[in-house]
């Protein structure tokens, strides 16, 4: 189903949800210096938004609660994928985009990779323009080690440097509690302070078939973990404050960091228990962004989502 929103005067809007790495081994590094990854990649139903619109250039307009965190526009990803995209179906780059901003920056959550795979979407449908799925990886692929995973929109698992997806399992339902203590954590900068061993890899093909429910899936993802962790909390010690305020509740089954940090999820039954979760963390760290969200099971359909800026 596809996500995509209609606005005025031909506009094309797309949802761009977060991405959570429900688990994240360190497999090793490339002749290149690059890091070998495997991961449990799905999606929570919180989202930035990206709309293009026709127009006799190309520009990008940026709003939302964390808009003035992000670079300027032409370093923007959302920018980068309508060049990209361009060049390869070779027409001109003219479109009007809108990113809204309401994903923190810097977050773990895939929230630029996130944003230009919804880029990529809008416009294919404002230039009618066809690609193939191997084309949307490949193209996705040059745009970053995230953006292939996030044009998938389903629970993937990712191999190598971002580039290799396998379809995932089918998740249970299950609410997400999203929590950063204000903290923007460069990607680059925790995988070069990342030392140890290297992990083994956490896809063994125990959770091929169907998952149980949510506590059979929170006990097989305790047996796996985020290499990351260590390195992030290095360099942002407010990650360790994080998981234990979340660890402190009995409602959560699950606290772990997303990606490279700094925001970390809880992982919950239901929706009830996950606000009351999101009011006491509230109360207490007030200067955190904390939300929660649906855990996305088997695809990303907007409908199902609320696109609204979250504190």
């Amino acid at each position: 189903m596809t996500d995509s929103r209609a606005a005025s005067h031909g506009a094309v809007r797309e949802v761009a949800p977060a991405k959570i790495n429900l688990y994240l081994h360190v497999l090793g590094t490339r002749s290149d210096g690059r890091h070998l990854v495997d991961s449990l990649v799905a999606f929570a139903g919180v989202v930035d938004g990206v709309t293009a619109a026709p127009a006799a250039d190309l520009s990008l307009a940026i709003d939302g609660p964390f808009a003035a965190a992000l670079e300027s526009a032409a370093d923007n990803l959302v920018y980068k994928a309508a060049q990209s995209l361009a060049r390869h179906v070779r027409q001109a780059a003219c479109a009007h985009l809108t990113l809204t901003k309401n994903l923190p920056v810097s977050a773990g959550l895939g929230g630029g990779s996130a944003d230009a795979a919804a880029a990529l979407r809008a416009l294919t449908q404002l230039w009618q323009v066809r690609l193939g799925e191997a084309e949307l990886m490949t193209l996705s692929a040059g745009l970053g080690a995230d953006v292939p995973a996030c044009s998938a929109r389903r629970p993937v698992y990712v191999g190598g440097v971002g580039e290799q997806i396998v379809v995932g399992p089918p998740l249970p339902r299950a609410e997400l509690v999203l929590v950063n203590p204000g903290a923007a954590l460069p990607t680059r900068q925790v995988f070069l302070a990342h030392s140890g061993p290297m992990s083994g890899a956490g896809r063994d093909g125990s959770m091929d078939g169907a998952i149980g429910n949510v506590a059979d899936f929170a006990r097989w993802l305790a047996t796996r973990r985020n290499d990351l962790t260590d390195a992030a909390a290095r360099l942002v010690p407010q990650i360790r404050d994080v998981l234990a305020a979340l660890e402190a509740d009995p409602a959560c089954l699950l606290a772990r960091m997303s990606g490279s940090g700094a925001t970390c999820f809880g992982l919950y039954a239901d929706a009830s228990a996950a606000a009351v979760a999101v009011e006491v963390l509230s109360t207490q760290r007030p200067a955190w962004w904390i939300t929660h969200a649906p855990l996305l099971r088997d695809g990303v359909d907007a409908n199902a989502i609320e696109e609204s800026p979250v504190r």
